[in-house]
């Protein structure tokens, strides 16, 4: 199902349904709008709902029922893992790997060569529902590791080349190239196994 004016680039596979462009609030009722636009060679899984203003590099791939809202740019080389969701105003760079059922907040930054593990919690809220100070997602650089079920507070940013570990709760900035561990998450060395450049 396609809304708006859309781009599928050369070798994609579609599995339906697939829902492309769908209207944002501001989009609703009107019948020209700019919709998605996805480079070659992308894999876009059943139940994948892609709405419009976003745009996404080559070789991307959907597990089932993903989401992406508006205002969204992917870059290449990204797979988003079954039943995510990324709310909108988001910018994700390159070579990114996001497992199942993660959860990105609108204005969240991602760099590249970053991996989120499953149903890892990204927030952009400080006091909810209150939306106070502005909402603001977490920031995080190239080629950070995320574990599994972790969560990340509004507004952190997570440097370059660090990893949090499996469900830890991260309040505050993590340096590069260290490790965030617990609940709240404290800072060590980051095991030689999971060094990148």
């Amino acid at each position: 199902m396609k809304y708006g004016t859309n781009s599928l680039g050369s070798g994609a596979q579609v599995f339906e349904p697939v829902t492309l462009g769908f209207p944002s609030r501001k989009q609703m009722g009107k019948t020209e709008f700019k919709g998605t636009t996805i480079g070659r060679n992308a894999v876009l899984r059943s139940g994948t709902i892609i709405y419009c203003d976003v745009t996404i590099g080559d070789d991307f791939s959907t597990g089932h029922n993903v989401m992406i809202r508006e205002d969204t740019t992917i870059g290449n080389k990204v797979a988003i893992g079954t039943a995510s969701v990324i709310e909108g105003t988001c910018t994700l760079g390159s070579n990114i790997s996001i497992q199942s059922m993660v959860f990105i907040p609108t204005r969240t930054t991602i760099g590249n060569g970053v991996f989120i593990g499953p149903n890892a919690v990204l927030t952009n809220d400080r006091y909810p529902p209150t939306g106070k100070p502005e909402l603001m997602g977490p920031v995080i650089e190239d080629n950070v590791a995320i574990g599994a079920n972790v969560t990340i507070l509004p507004g952190v940013r997570l440097g370059r080349g660090c990893g949090v570990a499996a469900g830890s709760v991260v309040t505050k900035d993590v340096p590069p190239g260290v490790l965030a561990i617990g609940s709240p998450a404290r800072f060590r060395s980051l095991p030689k196994e999971m060094m990148r450049s």
